[in-house]
């Protein structure tokens, strides 16, 4: 595997060792070109991850409101009274992915 190509600018991180990647380098190493990753970096959030977001911001505030004592079953459950027309499934997916544990 090839290094990676890092750019000391500072003095402050060449002295305590640290370094930073250097774009350029890591996107030749990637295939990727540099027009092609500043596209993806200015791109929109799309309408489904706008849509996550907001279910992850439901679910932590009833997760906060209870105090972290619901867990999944309870905090689906009052995504259903919110949200009665979602799909559950959605619930368990981003439950099981943000791993909160009732206290």
């Amino acid at each position: 595997m090839e290094n990676l190509e890092t750019a000391e600018t500072e003095d402050g991180l060449k002295e305590s060792g640290e370094c930073r990647l250097n774009v350029a380098g890591v996107l030749r190493i990637l295939g990727v070109s540099r027009s092609g990753y500043n596209n993806w970096k200015k791109r929109l959030p799309s309408k489904r991850e706008l849509r996550k977001n907001a279910l992850k911001e439901r679910i932590l505030e009833i997760y906060n409101k209870s105090h972290q004592n619901y867990g999944a079953p309870k905090i689906t459950e009052c995504l259903k009274r919110l949200s009665p027309n979602e799909f559950e499934e959605k619930y368990h997916k981003e439950l099981r992915k943000m791993k909160l544990i009732a206290g």
